[in-house]
């Protein structure tokens, strides 16, 4: 359905019998991805991309965060090119609301624009239970297997025959319309993020900062994504999982390997010797036990990347994965999400291979985006360039980043590491961490 112009939508929204096509302010709760989770608001025909000219009205208004265990507390959000984003806890049921006194507008009649919006995400069971805002005018859902039960409330009470319009991402939509006791059902059509609207006229002038108004124009808002708890992996995200997995070079039939390590960690040179064994696991001696520890860590994570991967698929357990959302034209590739993983992870994959890792660990959003494969021998996968991003998970706030650089070598079949270096920049400052491997000497092959 093609987008109107926004002139046309302007004049729409002012009407409470507006097309599915006019503007209003929505919000969404997006899928954990990089630095977390967000609520995004947008002044759009839908959830998803606003207008940029409506940004600075659009910071006045005021949003609220709601979890299954705790009530509402003022949300802050920050201004980006075409809408709002605050961060929000990446695990749990979520409810954010906003309200936003858009001022008074003369066309055709003096009146104030008024906007409730609302977003819920997580457990059905969970939502049904939580407190609605209390806004003088909102869209409260009771959500059931298939189908979402609506009432719209005024001043607290279910507003009789009220009219519901609900929007798809490609912008279709319908009209349902509430029986007297206020109750509407919506039954969703398929999996999707879906935006619902209604609106009152209150005919009680008034006055609004130094302008005057002869009547009150409200509309609320609710977004969601349906179905809200998917538990079942979708076939289609999986095999393009499994198939990034796949392109990447692992140690097979890995008989371990003896190196010299030398490096240098802001300035403070070491050396030593690692055994790496056939499992993956790193053995280090070094001359300066202080830098031991970061060592070891880096070693470690590299073999667990190459070895652990190359378990038979027999061995691994079948992804649980599903697509986060319907944007299919992401830069970095199309998100998927991995439900009921170890570390909260999401996934996306770009041209076959995985362009971003997330993960929640220890307090912390962690965010791996590569920058650069190479090849080896067989046209499998090997890093070589790569960004690691830290953000405090309660706050969202940027701690570090660091850029990783891996040089391998071949030997035998194997590709072994060779470089690899570290830069880190936070609120410390810029450091500089690298070690280089040498004389590598591969252990004895087990043979059955």
């Amino acid at each position: 359905m093609p987008r109107i112009a926004l002139g046309i939508a302007l004049l729409s929204l002012v009407s409470v019998a507006a097309p599915a096509k006019a503007h209003f302010v929505f919000v969404r709760i997006t899928a954990a991805a990089e630095g977390g989770r967000g609520a995004e608001v947008y002044f759009s025909e839908f959830a998803a991309a606003g207008d940029p000219r409506y940004i600075d009205k659009m910071a006045t208004g005021r949003y609220w965060l709601q979890t299954a265990t705790t009530p509402f507390r003022p949300l802050d959000m920050q201004k980006l090119s075409d809408r709002l984003r605050g961060h929000v806890p990446t695990n749990g049921t979520l409810m954010i609301a906003g309200q936003l006194d858009y001022g008074v507008l003369t066309r055709p009649t003096p009146f104030l624009l008024r906007h409730y919006s609302k977003a819920v995400a997580g457990k059905p069971e969970e939502l049904n239970r939580m407190a609605a805002k209390g806004t003088t005018l909102e869209v409260v859902a009771t959500f059931e297997n298939d189908r979402v039960l609506l009432t719209a409330l005024l001043g607290g009470k279910p507003v009789p025959n009220a009219k519901f319009t609900w929007v798809d991402s490609d912008l279709s939509g319908d009209e349902l319309k509430a029986d007297a006791l206020g109750r509407a059902t919506f039954t969703p059509p398929g999996p999707g993020i879906f935006s619902i609207y209604t609106g009152h006229v209150d005919p009680t002038p008034g006055q609004h900062a130094d302008a005057k108004y002869t009547e009150i124009r409200e509309f609320a808002t609710l977004s969601f994504q349906w179905p809200l708890s998917p538990t079942e992996p979708e076939p289609e995200a999986v095999k393009l999982f499994e198939d990034a997995i796949a392109k990447r070079a692992v140690w097979k039939d890995f008989p371990g390997f003896t190196a010299k390590i030398a490096g240098d960690v802001e300035d403070r040179p070491f050396a030593g010797t690692v055994a790496v064994a056939a499992d993956g696991g790193v053995k280090l001696e070094l001359e300066d036990d202080v830098l031991a520890s970061w060592v070891q860590d880096q070693l470690e994570s590299i073999t667990m990347h190459r070895a652990a991967s190359g378990r038979s698929g027999a061995d691994r357990a079948k992804p649980v994965l599903r697509f986060a959302d319907d944007h299919t034209e992401h830069p970095l590739g199309r998100l998927l999400v991995f439900e009921g993983g170890q570390f909260a992870s999401s996934y996306r994959i770009k041209d076959g291979q995985i362009a971003t890792v997330n993960r929640q660990l220890d307090g912390k959003n962690m965010t791996i985006t590569v920058l650069d494969n190479v090849k080896n021998t067989e046209g499998f996968s090997l890093p070589h360039c790569y960004t690691v991003q830290y953000w405090d998970e309660p706050t969202g706030v940027l701690e570090r980043t660091e850029t990783a650089q891996d040089l391998w070598v071949r030997v035998g079949q194997w590709d072994l590491p060779k470089e690899h270096t570290v830069t880190t920049s936070s609120q410390n400052g810029y450091s500089v961490r690298s070690m280089k491997l040498s004389d590598h000497q591969l252990g004895e092959r087990k043979t059955n």
